[in-house]
């Protein structure tokens, strides 16, 4: 097969899906509280706390700047979503801006990311909801809370330890856990019956509840929203009367360094709001809607994460941070027992609220796929009464419950988290060509800055002062002192090359300033998450081109309109 033209761009973004349409009834209101629902969830429940125990409580400040970078993102995803109000997210931005394998490689990367948050958000939703039902007296069995893999490697860690001569109850609880789960667990076959049960529970209940309607879950998520956004304005309000400001000294107690350390986990608070982006074919308004839902979530989530971090590390030391539920900790420390307990119950409803705007997103982009030709037909099918990319759905929900069994929160995610990161690249890059073409008319516009005479000065002021004061950083980079470890410095020698080359083109092309900053920014992160997630992430585009090149390419409606055509 000659295969040409795989850049070739959409342009016309008029179809629908087979048979019927999907629902306009999502408001401002809607957008924003989905925004919001998808952002608030383990970050500020779980790793504002191992984040403020690296950096202490300057990690607030980190908060800040992390909500700058996504911003820059959130511009350039409300442009594109002004342009092209349809679901699908980065993946039908990509196509109207890089041509239809870009696009391909975005919508495979997306599956990848809702497909692997989803069974984040559900692992994440089962540990909180097994420590609420403990402290009630309930002791549900081991291996039927606990996934397979993490219930085998803890067996096998328990082995190892307990041959050194430790006793048991000395073992961490987490081991102790999935060595009483692979221990007592049943064997069918020779297979050892472990499963996360709870997992599977609320993805089913989740799905259920998406399949049959955008209404139902929109009030659904309203309620959820305005429950945890309740329990942490309560939190806020009375802990701010149990605040030692001594906490607060030294407010960065271990340097810039230290706050870094922070840098995934605070992202990881933040990834959602691109998924407001799939809903656009079920917004009222989404021209206007979609680019203002998006600025608001982050916005309001920005303030609420600062402001809960500073009363944390005030209400507790910042030392005593390092671990799972902080919130629930620092008002037991207080001896507000009946808080904690509260907030714990909340953080089950956030991690709820997360699980179904993520299992709200994932289906919408197999549809839009789908309807391009570069997935099977049924995957756009939309349910006659309920108006919902059904079949869709429900494959979403199978693949997420049923991996929940077996994989751990670990291995998830920093793949969720470099997925996304990717989806960003890709769409702050798309702003710059659309930019470029103007061949696009939209009702909101990413502030346009030159940033000829910013970056490229910025680049070579930083970069000279690195070599003038001999910056650690630079010399560990550019080292031969351990040849065997240069594998892992790939990706930031990468990302240095991109920046004095986006310098030039800023330079000779007048690019936009924020979109720009948003592909630094963004490319940053992803080097900060190992090359192990890189080959992973590698290996899975490969798979999709595979894929891509045996079907979508072969069956997609635009080669074949442009070859009638030709």
């Amino acid at each position: 097969m000659q295969y040409k033209n795989l850049f070739r761009k959409k342009l016309d973004f008029a179809e629908k899906s087979q048979g019927h349409s999907l629902s306009r009834t999502l408001s401002l209101r809607d957008l924003t509280s989905f925004g919001i629902a998808a952002i608030i969830g383990a970050g500020i429940f779980g790793t504002i706390g191992q984040a403020s125990f690296q950096g202490g409580p300057a990690v607030s400040l980190l908060f800040v700047f992390t909500a700058i970078a996504c911003l820059f993102s959130a511009l350039c995803y409300a442009q594109f979503a002004s342009a092209i109000p349809l679901s699908g997210s980065a993946y039908t931005y990509a196509y109207a801006a890089f041509g239809e394998l870009i696009a391909w490689i975005i919508g495979w990367d997306l599956l990848m990311e809702y497909a692997i948050g989803n069974i984040a958000v559900a692992i994440s939703w089962s540990n909180y909801f097994t420590h609420l039902v403990r402290g009630l007296g309930f002791y549900p069995t081991e291996f039927l809370i606990t996934d397979y893999l993490t219930a085998s490697e803890g067996y096998k860690e328990a082995v190892q330890l307990l041959s050194k001569g430790i006793t048991f109850s000395a073992i961490n609880s987490n081991i102790q856990d999935a060595y009483l789960a692979w221990k007592n667990a049943p064997v069918i076959a020779g297979i050892r019956i472990v499963a996360d049960l709870p997992a599977l529970i609320i993805t089913a209940i989740i799905t259920s509840l998406v399949y049959i309607g955008i209404k139902e879950t929109r009030t659904a998520g309203n309620i959820m929203v305005g429950i945890k956004l309740l329990v942490i304005l309560m939190v806020i309000i009375v802990g701010a009367f149990y605040v030692d400001t001594g906490n607060w000294s030294p407010f960065a107690p271990h340097g810039i360094s230290g706050v870094l350390k922070g840098v995934s986990a605070v992202f990881f608070a933040y990834i959602g709001f691109d998924a407001i982006s799939t809903a656009a074919e079920e917004s009222k308004n989404p021209q206007k809607d979609l680019p203002r839902a998006m600025i608001y979530s982050l916005g309001i989530c920005t303030i609420l994460y600062v402001v809960i971090t500073l009363v944390l590390t005030g209400m507790v030391n910042y030392k005593e941070l390092g671990i799972g539920d902080p919130l629930a900790f620092a008002f037991e420390k207080t001896g507000l027992h009946f808080l904690s307990g509260i907030i714990a119950v909340s953080a089950i409803v956030a991690m709820s609220s997360v699980l179904l705007v993520f299992q709200m997103g994932q289906p919408r982009i197999w549809m839009s796929m789908s309807r391009d030709g570069l997935l099977p037909p049924i995957f756009s099918k939309i349910h006659p009464r309920f108006k919902t990319p059904s079949f869709s759905t429900i494959i979403t929900g199978t693949l997420v419950g049923i991996t929940t069994l077996f994989v751990n929160l670990k291995i998830v995610l920093d793949m969720t988290s470099i997925g996304t990161l990717f989806a960003f690249i890709l769409v702050c890059g798309g702003v710059l060509v659309m930019n470029e073409s103007r061949s696009r008319n939209q009702s909101f516009r990413v502030p346009y800055v030159n940033s000829k005479y910013i970056l490229p000065p910025l680049v070579i002021l930083s970069l000279s002062l690195m070599v003038i004061f001999k910056s650690d950083f630079f010399l560990d980079l550019f080292s031969l002192d351990d040849p065997g470890n240069f594998h892992h410095k790939i990706p930031m020698i990468f990302f240095l090359f991109f920046v004095m080359m986006i310098s030039v083109f800023s330079w000779l092309r007048n690019l936009s300033l924020i979109p720009v900053l948003g592909l630094i920014c963004n490319l940053y992160l992803m080097t900060e998450l190992g090359v192990i997630n890189w080959l992973r992430f590698l290996i899975w585009l490969v798979i999709g081109l595979f894929i891509y090149f045996i079907y979508g390419y072969k069956n997609s409606k635009l080669r074949k309109a442009n070859t009638i055509e030709d």
